[in-house]
Formats: structure tokens, C-alpha cells, sequence
């Protein structure tokens, strides 16, 4: 019996290293954010229907505009599409995380 215990150690010690925290990134899941879809609405004007668009074309759960020298915290999240907007309201550039 002792060496059945000492043989699973490692594996009890390893169990401990799985991160599964909500947002934290893992195997890909069907609501994970694809940007390369929305990619097409770089240069556009930003309104709330083009969020919704690029939204729906990236699959993604959440959507998160950022302006220039806005704040953004570092939390990174597979399902939420991160869209950058530049001078004059046009967006600039589109990410997942």
C-alpha cells in the first residue's frame, strides 16, 4: 500500500497546478473570440452597430471599446473582443482578451 501512495505523490503535487480560473485561457471553446473575423471594421466609424456587427462576426461573449489614454485593466478573458478606437471615433484595432 505504501508504494501505491508514494507512486501517486506526483500526481496529487501536479493536480494542484491546474489553473482554472473563468477567462483564464484553455483548450478553445465555441464562444472563444476570433478578431481575424472582425478585422474588416478597422478604419470604419465606431457606433453601436458596428459593435454589435463586429461582435457577432468575432463570436465573441463580451465587448470592450477603449479610447486613447483610457484605463483598461489586464484581465485577460477568451470570450471578449477588445475594440480600439483611434482619433476622430475610428477604430483602430481589434483583439481578443
Amino acid at each position: 500500500m505504501n508504494k501505491a501512495l508514494i507512486a501517486a505523490l506526483p500526481l496529487i503535487a501536479l493536480a494542484g497546478c491546474v489553473d482554472d480560473r473563468p477567462g483564464m485561457p484553455g483548450p478553445p471553446s465555441h464562444r472563444q473570440c476570433r478578431a481575424e473575423a472582425a478585422q474588416r471594421f478597422v478604419g470604419m466609424p465606431f457606433t453601436p452597430q458596428l459593435q454589435r456587427r463586429a461582435q457577432q462576426a468575432a463570436r465573441a461573449r463580451t465587448v470592450r471599446v477603449l479610447y486613447p489614454g483610457q484605463p483598461a485593466t489586464m484581465d485577460y478573458r477568451i470570450d471578449r473582443l477588445n475594440i480600439m478606437i483611434g482619433e476622430r471615433n475610428i477604430v483602430r484595432s481589434l483583439s481578443c482578451g
